[in-house]
């Protein structure tokens, strides 16, 4: 017997148990960026690794550690996407939609990273995000915030808070790189081993250790915020305005630099306490220089990204999540009733295409069809033997409900289903 081939480690199978609550969300969010005006844009999976190495940064963790790279048979390197933004603006680029023009954008998709499995954290994941080019004003940073918070209560999601600071403009963080070097120099016995590889390729990212042993440390570092030039302040003061005046409640966090090179001004990340470690379930911010550096002209930019996964894990905690039943189950009793109950299915379907409703297939006595009417969850059997067919009519019985069964007309079945 051959050995059973099962799936890849942290990549998972979504099973139809579960696919209710996937598509819910997809549901949820096509509406939610329609409403802002936002249009989808879809990529490919397979990107050059160039494009990657010259966004994320060649040292950091995702392309030095996580990315699924390999060669083509043309010789070619190719990576797995393991974010979207990239990818998104080399397609801006590429096909002219980024220069001097606006764009409001959002995808969703699988994205891949081989880091080590865990509860909301997988190799292959699923990413919805949203980008907007073209507009240098904290209005749309104000925008971008405004989506997640109405997002989460259109998923009923609680206890989820705003994490928010800013990184400043390029020359205002680079002489807050060299003060910050200094700091770190003076203490480099406390720094790991990872931090002390930072601290000659990106210091910054030092701020982001989640090392219990260099908190206190980390906690009295000089803070981006008192060496920001007096545009980036004024910048971020007119963002937090706009937040205070919608009611969006958040926290100023001095440390959070995000973890990918391409940041500038704003950074935000909305975090919760009921995930564990894995707290962050949304993050974003500016990136300004990010289309200039990929090819394209200098291009005002921001977004943010979340993993469907860790929010669909965050939806099961808080709510009691239930299938979408079947309404109807139709079931057709020999051979003749099959052909007639088919057009009768159709023409049900016809006037109502949201009903969720099954159409009995394979034969089976009708104890056997009841018993799998009963267990799919339906309102209501259809039932159409012999009797019924000859006398033009079908049997509507409730499964539910204490309601006595009644005979319907075949022309008559559409108006008596108005109800379900």
């Amino acid at each position: 017997m051959s050995k059973l081939i099962k799936s890849i480690r942290g990549m998972h199978d979504v099973l139809p148990a579960d696919s209710h609550r996937w598509q819910a969300f997809e549901n949820t969010i096509r509406q939610l960026m329609a409403s802002y005006g936002y249009k989808e844009i879809r990529m490919p999976l397979v990107e050059s690794t160039d494009l990657f190495c010259r966004s994320i940064g060649e040292v950091t963790d995702i392309v030095e550690k996580e990315m699924y790279t390999f060669e083509d048979r043309n010789g070619d390197k190719l990576t797995l996407r393991p974010e979207g933004t990239a990818s998104c603006v080399r397609a801006g680029i590429q096909h002219g939609l980024l220069h001097n023009q606006i764009q409001r954008l959002w995808y969703n998709g699988p994205m891949f990273r081989h880091e080590r499995p865990q509860k909301g954290r997988y190799r292959q994941f699923h990413q919805f995000g949203v980008e907007a080019y073209g507009i240098d004003t904290p209005d749309i940073d104000a925008e971008l915030i405004l989506i997640g918070a109405r997002l989460w209560r259109q998923l009923g999601l609680k206890n989820i808070r705003l994490e928010l600071n800013t990184l400043g403009s390029n020359q205002a963080r680079a002489k807050y790189k060299a003060v910050l070097v200094e700091y770190l120099n003076e203490h480099h016995a406390l720094l790991d081993e990872d931090s002390q590889r930072r601290l000659l390729t990106n210091p910054l990212r030092v701020l982001d250790s989640k090392n219990p042993a260099m908190k206190a440390m980390l906690d009295n570092a000089p803070a981006l915020v008192d060496h920001l030039d007096d545009e980036s302040r004024q910048q971020f003061d007119k963002l937090t305005a706009r937040l205070d005046a919608t009611g969006i409640e958040y926290t100023l966090n001095p440390r959070l630099v995000r973890g990918l090179d391409y940041y500038c001004k704003t950074v935000f990340e909305w975090v919760t306490d009921e995930l564990g470690a894995q707290g962050t379930i949304c993050a974003g911010g500016r990136y300004d220089g990010l289309v200039e550096q990929l090819g394209g002209k200098a291009t005002p930019a921001i977004g943010f990204a979340l993993g469907v996964e860790r929010i669909l894990s965050l939806l099961e905690a808080q709510q009691e999540q239930v299938a979408d039943p079947v309404e109807v189950y139709f079931l057709l009793l020999g051979e003749a009733c099959e052909v007639k109950g088919l057009q009768l299915a159709e023409a049900i379907r016809e006037h109502y295409p949201e009903m969720r409703m099954v159409t009995h297939c394979g034969g089976g006595s009708f104890k056997s069809q009841m018993k799998k009417a009963d267990k799919s969850g339906a309102r209501i059997a259809l039932i159409l033997a012999e009797d019924e067919l000859s006398n033009e009519q079908l049997t509507l019985k409730y499964l539910r409900e204490k309601k006595d069964q009644v005979s319907v007309k075949f022309e008559d079945i559409v108006t008596s289903l108005a109800d379900i």
